[in-house]
């Protein structure tokens, strides 16, 4: 099946290159440009894409703006294309709340990769399930019945990530296990990310810095430029490393989950979430090899089921959920007080 995606920029380059990259894939039939929401708006009504890319910063109307209206009028995949900027970021996540299906960063001297996987991502959306939805604050839960054992919970996440994570750690208590997290992210977008989940949940959500010490009650979101790691077997601490992409990326779940191995053997708990592609299998796989339980978010509640079907495939999962359940699944796995209770 060929998809059919119109191109919306105001930068006649921009437009040109966007294009050019999808065209080069034979599944990919771009169908019309449009330099600014007028012009999409008619466009959309003529050609009924089957996907939309959209600029963030047009004339008449912004892309976040124009992103509700298509949401709200004629539920499209849309994936957004910004320049990487701290603004930007704020404003794709945004569109990712409101119900893009992802975001990818212009081109530039600093990212020179971004347009890699395009082509994927628009193929992708053409077939996701996602619906448009409004995420917003939930009561945040009691920490009056939850001890935390000694283990540490490692997420891995990509394509309809940012909704999968909010949903999972509003559901944390404040003195939820040490968590650590990587997310297939620009790197400006990262810490607008971590303040988002911040402002949400109960725990302390931080970009991860070289050399933290993990601590109950904290998540630690790997850094949009750099892998994050577990150094040392006693008082573990957090290395962050800014070696080559690994299976595409940097962050990669697949380095995350190995160097848990390495660093806690059995103490933790592997979570992989939607995502396009197979980055993390492996080491989910190593994971559960070493004892731990390991957890893969299911078909129907996945924008894109590439990187837990991949996991659940190689035999990386002890248990597939819906992403409504898997926070209560680790949780209950991980409170001590549970645990004396069945004693």
């Amino acid at each position: 099946m060929t998809v059919r995606v119109l191109v919306v920029d105001d930068s006649a380059t921009m437009r040109g290159l966007i294009t050019a990259t999808l065209r080069a894939d034979p599944q990919i039939e771009v169908v019309g440009q449009a330099a600014d929401p007028h012009e999409a708006r008619q466009a959309i009504k003529a050609l009924a894409p089957d996907v939309i890319t959209l600029d963030i910063e047009m004339p008449n109307m912004n892309g976040l703006e124009f992103l509700e209206k298509i949401m709200r009028l004629r539920p499209t995949p849309v994936i957004m294309v910004s320049t990487l900027t701290q603004a930007g970021a704020d404003v794709n996540l945004r569109a990712l709340e409101i119900g893009a299906f992802d975001c990818v960063a212009k081109p530039s001297s600093f990212n020179q990769h971004s347009f890699e996987q395009l082509a994927e991502k628009v193929k992708a959306a053409a077939k996701s399930r996602r619906q448009p939805r409004l995420v917003s604050a939930t009561p945040r839960p009691s920490t009056a019945a939850y001890v935390p054992d000694g283990k540490l919970i490692a997420i891995g996440s990509s394509t309809g990530g940012v909704e999968a994570l909010m949903a999972i750690l509003q559901k944390f208590p404040a003195n939820c296990p040490p968590t650590i997290i990587s997310q297939h992210m620009p790197p400006a977008f990262t810490k607008s990310f971590a303040a988002r989940l911040n402002k949400i949940c109960a725990p302390e959500v931080t970009e991860a810095v070289n050399g933290a010490p993990l601590k109950s009650g904290q998540v630690y979101l790997a850094a949009g430029s750099a892998h994050l790691e577990l150094l040392g077997p006693t008082a573990p601490r957090i290395a962050l490393n800014e070696g080559d992409r690994v299976n595409g990326h940097r962050p990669s779940v697949d380095v995350m989950f190995q160097s848990v191995c390495r660093c806690l053997g059995s103490r933790a708990i592997g979570v992989i979430l939607t995502g396009l592609g197979r980055d993390g299998a492996e080491g989910l796989l190593a994971m559960r090899q070493a004892g731990c339980e390991t957890i893969g978010q299911d078909e129907a509640s996945c924008v894109v089921y590439g990187m837990p079907k991949a996991a659940y495939e190689l035999g990386a999962v002890t248990r597939q959920l819906p992403l409504e359940r898997i926070a209560e699944s680790v949780l209950l796995s991980t409170n001590a007080t549970r645990k004396e209770k069945a004693l």
